[in-house]
Parts: structure tokens; sequence; C-alpha cells
């Protein structure tokens, strides 16, 4: 298969996570048809040139539209803020593109929809960012669940917590607005939360949210005032699972000290499994039997034997991060374009993850629980 050409919109810390993994995908996977850095988009245009020289694009745009009607580009990789996913992704898919978009998909369940309907009528393959699935250690914990290591499972508790609005004084910017960002905690990181626990546990049935604004204005940079924060600093939900298990879940992004704290328990009849993502190569393991009964949780350090960590590393404890998390999830996208299957998670599962994530913020706003119809089938 000839090489496949990558046209990516945004310079920022995604843009520049994908721009990494396209460019390194094929040196750690062998069974991937190469990636060509073919178009970089972003304002002004003299700074999409000088990014398109440090990532290794061979052309710079400032015309996104442009970008997708070039020939040249195969994969339409969206990396800008979220009013502009859903727009640029629509345009992509029919234009005959595959997808690669940023979390969250839309500002609004409704157009996340149509972005799922899209893919489905266009046919083109998509994938949303949601490369905290793609760990080996997060992946192991699911085998331990489906394999039965710690019993059934009867309760999750999931937490993700960040600093990044903690202090009243941070100036006010795009995503305090829901015209810009859309959700707050829950569209930023707590959807990665979401991402997590139904990959352990299955479809959400029931959720019953509460939200909170915690600093209701942020001052503006140029010192003349305040403005509004318009969405969620903090957001917590009960959840009830399709299975009948319960669960708990909160978000924040104004918790002092967490830089990302994405934490999970799963609780069984026969023990526990602990993960923490600022600790992201090690899985926490507690069975009421045998030696861990005594001493307490086992930590299981991911290695080889977890894969694909391999691919990236031969040696346990030498550890993967965050961009090499992201390369695995390009891995996954480039072998279902070469080989006609689904990528994980494509826009009809994120659309699952959104789903859950608006209920929350609609449960609260009601003081009601939302009830959400059946997950969609696999096909």
């Amino acid at each position: 298969m000839e090489a496949i050409g990558i046209g990516l919109i945004g310079t920022g810390l995604m843009g520049k996570a994908h721009a990494f993994a396209y460019r390194t995908v094929k040196t750690f996977f062998g069974d991937v048809p190469a990636s060509r850095l073919a178009v970089l988009c972003d304002q002004p245009l003299d700074k999409a040139r000088l990014m398109a020289d440090q990532f290794g694009f061979s052309k710079a745009t400032d015309d996104w539209r442009a970008l997708i009607d070039d020939p040249a580009v195969d994969i339409v990789c969206i990396t800008t803020p979220n009013k502009l996913h859903s727009e640029i992704a629509l345009a992509a898919l029919a234009a005959g593109k595959h997808v690669h978009c940023e979390k969250p998909m839309a500002l609004t369940l409704e157009d996340a929809t149509t972005m799922a309907e899209a893919a489905r009528t266009f046919g083109g393959k998509t994938i949303v960012g949601y490369n905290y699935i793609a760990n080996p250690a997060f992946q192991h914990a699911r085998k331990l669940i489906a394999d039965g290591v710690i019993g059934r499972p009867v309760h999750f508790r999931g937490f993700v917590d960040e600093d990044y609005q903690a202090d009243p004084e941070t100036p006010w910017n795009w995503r305090a607005t829901k015209g810009d960002a859309g959700l707050g905690a829950l569209g930023d990181i707590g959807c990665h939360l979401v991402s997590m626990m139904t990959g352990l546990m299955g479809p959400v049935a029931r959720i019953t949210g509460d939200i909170d604004i915690i600093h209701k204005t942020r001052p503006l940079v140029d010192g003349s005032g305040h403005k509004p924060v318009e969405n969620e600093d903090v957001a917590s939900a009960l959840v009830r699972f399709e299975s009948g298990i319960s669960g708990v879940i909160s978000s924040s992004r104004s918790a002092w000290g967490r830089k990302n704290y994405l934490a999970f328990e799963v609780h069984a009849t026969h023990g526990m499994i602990r993960f923490d993502q600022e600790r992201l190569n090690e899985l926490q393991i507690f069975v009421n039997t045998g030696d861990s009964a005594r001493d307490g949780f086992t930590t299981v350090l991911t290695g080889p034997a977890h894969e694909p960590y391999g691919a990236l590393c031969p040696a346990q404890g030498h550890q993967l991060g965050f961009n090499e998390l992201k390369t695995i999830e390009v891995h996954g996208f480039l072998k279902a374009i070469a080989e006609g299957g689904r990528a994980f998670p494509d826009f009809d599962h994120a659309l699952e993850f959104e789903r859950v994530v608006h209920a929350i913020a609609r449960s609260a706003e009601t003081g009601k629980s939302v009830f959400l119809k059946p997950a969609l089938p696999e096909s």
C-alpha cells in the first residue's frame, strides 16, 4: 500500500503529538503502511510554514478547506479548538477523507451525532483521540477482569483531576465558554474517564449528575476586568451500568496538585484493580487469596508481556509515555485503513462516551436522573 498522506490542522500540544505519532509509527510497527506528512494548517501562514518545517510536513497552508481539498491528503487530523471539530470533520468526510479527530467530537451531542452519521454515510475511517485507553496497562486491566482474576465486578470508582484552572487568577480564555469549548471539565478531561469506565464496565444505563462552577469569573488578560465562566469546573455522577453494577465518578479541573490524576478502581467479589494515569506504567491488583490477601496490593509493572509495549520498548520498567500511547492509537487507525476494519474508538464508539458526559450535564441541569438508551450494537 502506498504511503498515506497526513493533513494536520492545528499545531498545539495535540498537533505535535499527532505529528510525532504519524512520523514514527512505522518505525515501531512494521505492519502498517508508511505515513507521509503532506500538509499542515495553522494561522497565520508564517506560523504554519514555521511549524511545517519543524514537524516535517511538505506543505503549509492557513486554510483548512484547502488542506482537505489537497489530493496529497488521505487522513485529516483535527487538533483545533473544540468549536471547529464538527465543521472540519463533516467537510473532510464529504471529500472522501479519513478523519482523526481529537476529543471531544463536538460542542453538542447533536453535532457529534451528525458526525457519526456522516461517517457511516460517506464511509471514511474515523478515530477519536482517546489515547489513554491504548495504554497496555489499561488493556491488561480489561483482560484481568474478563478472565475473572478478581471475580465478578460489583462497583466502579473513577476520578480525573487536574489543576490547570485551580488558580482563580488564571486568565479567562476560550475554554471558559460554551460557544468555544462546549462542556468544561466533562468535555475536556471527564470524557477520558468515561472512555475507561465503559471499556471496563460496559454501557451506562442511568446517570445522576451534579456540576459546579468554582470560579464564577476570571480576569481578562489585559487587566480590564473579569468575564463569566460558562461551563463547569467540577462534575460528579452516580452511575448505573446496563449490567446492573453501580459506580461513582468525579472530574475537576480545579484540583490543586493534580496534574493528570486519571484514576479508577474496579471492586470485585475476589479483589480489586487500581490504576492512576500519573503512574501510567503500573497497575495495582489485590486478590483475596494467597500472599496478596496478607500483604496487600501487588504492583504490576508493564513490559513486553503486555502488548503492544514490546513493539515500542523491549525492557520492562523503561516505561512508555503520552506520545507512545498516541503512536499506539495511530497504529490501530492505520491498520483499520489498510485492512478494512474499524478503528477504536471510531465516531460511533466515541459518540457513546459523549452521550454519557452530556447526560451528566443534563441531569445536573434538571435535577433528575437521565436514562440512556441501549448502546449501539457492534458491527
